[in-house]
């Protein structure tokens, strides 16, 4: 559904209406929004996009808009339902990427959800931060992240995977990928962390099935807009990046981000 809406954005004329930021001044914090609003931001997505999965609508430093994330897209709507953009707010006096805030602030409460028994997690004894990673046992920049492994733990960061196959859970016959199937067995492993790195060095797990989170892990990956693997994340949900050294990582998560 998220390529729906993503060939929706493309395909429209986005605006920002004057009409819209005289009738709602900017949002104060602890402000509430409107019923009413609400669904009128609803109907306008889903006439756009119909079946679009609205996770969240929230208030926006735009006067006039609502801030919404659905189907791993962030865009504004005004109150009416009857403009949408799509883009970064930046605020100029701070200097700060409004959106890339509130994503972060999204991702942070949606990744505290997942249990840690379903990450498979290689930390040092007493880590000094935590990242989470997005990941694909067969793509080529997984595997160059993944073979620094040690150097990541010997600098006191954590790295927490979740799954991610790049081919999707099914092909277009609704059949299971091999990635996806590749990487059920590593997570119903016994070795969960011995069998991930082997698979990591082109090693293909034993075929084995259980409850596993692969699915969900992917549908939690879509739905915080990850596109890609690897997707490295900070402790505050921000994007570090894709494939970074332990040296850069080090260095972005001494910096806050």
């Amino acid at each position: 559904m998220f390529k729906k809406l993503s060939a929706a954005l493309l395909a429209s004329a986005f605006a920002l209406a004057a009409c819209a930021a005289d009738r709602q001044d900017a949002a104060a914090p602890g402000d509430a929004t409107d019923p009413a609003a609400e669904q009128a931001v609803r109907a306008a997505l889903t006439k756009l996009a119909p079946g679009v999965k609205v996770d969240q609508i929230a208030l926006s430093p735009l006067p006039g808009f609502y801030q919404v994330i659905a189907s791993g897209q962030l865009v504004y709507v005004s109150t009416d339902g009857k403009y949408m953009l799509n883009g970064d707010v930046v605020d100029l006096g701070a200097k700060e990427n409004l959106s890339e805030r509130a994503w972060a602030d999204f991702r942070k409460a949606e990744l505290a959800k997942v249990p840690a028994s379903q990450r498979i997690v290689f930390a040092p004894p007493n880590p000094k931060y935590t990242v989470t990673v997005f990941s694909d046992v067969n793509c080529g920049y997984c595997r160059m992240f993944h073979s620094h492994i040690k150097q990541f733990n010997d600098e006191g960061i954590a790295v927490e995977y979740l799954a991610w196959p790049r081919e999707g859970v099914t092909d277009t016959a609704g059949a299971p990928t091999d990635t996806y199937k590749e990487m059920v067995s590593v997570w119903c492993a016994a070795d969960r962390k011995a069998a991930f790195t082997a698979a990591k060095q082109g090693k293909a797990p034993k075929s084995a099935d259980c409850p596993n989170p692969v699915k969900e892990e992917f549908d939690l990956g879509v739905k915080l807009g990850v596109t890609g693997t690897p997707m490295v994340l900070g402790p505050d949900g921000m994007v570090l990046g894709g494939y970074v050294t332990p040296d850069k990582l080090l260095k972005m998560l001494e910096k806050g981000g």
